[in-house]
């Protein structure tokens, strides 16, 4: 019987239609707006700007790492490998480094996920967003900061 044991009335689970994910995909597309000229270029110009700020967040990033960095190197240079004299410093050249090389890292970090937040509630709106190119240049200078952090951490 098909009334379950409620009399005529239908089971739950008979009325449950089963998770798709394509059911989701689906009304995912049919929510999206459809795009016209304007709409698609004022789109193209959002997303435009947004893959420029993030290429100046990882140019800001790059700048960081790479001062940080050299600045551990010229005074290891500087000093022949000596531990530099501690009268009345607060923090050394090695430790200025790592402050610098971390503030780039992270700061890079959080425009990578500014920037994926954006463009994901953008696809959620229109469909036609092509995979970002500069996402992929923040995962290189993320892999060059975090090998100049451990050359500074481990002396190299």
């Amino acid at each position: 019987m098909a009334g379950g044991l409620s009399g005529g009335r239908p089971d739950l689970a008979e009325l449950r239609e089963p998770y798709s994910k394509e059911a989701d995909e689906m009304a995912d597309q049919e929510a999206a707006i459809p795009m016209d000229e304007k709409t698609r270029m004022a789109c193209e110009r959002t997303v435009l700007a947004q893959e420029r700020t993030l290429m100046a967040w990882i140019r800001t990033s790059t700048s960081l790492i790479t001062f940080g960095f050299t600045i551990y190197k010229f005074f290891a240079l500087e000093l022949g490998g000596k531990a530099p004299a501690r009268a009345h410093q607060l923090i050394g050249p090695r430790q200025f480094a790592v402050i610098m090389i971390a503030i780039g890292l992270v700061s890079l970090l959080l425009a990578t996920l500014q920037n994926r937040q954006y463009r994901k509630s953008l696809g959620t709106t229109y469909r036609e967003i092509r995979a970002s190119l500069s996402s992929l240049v923040a995962i290189l200078v993320s892999l060059m900061g975090i090998l100049a952090l451990a050359a500074v951490l481990l002396r190299w």
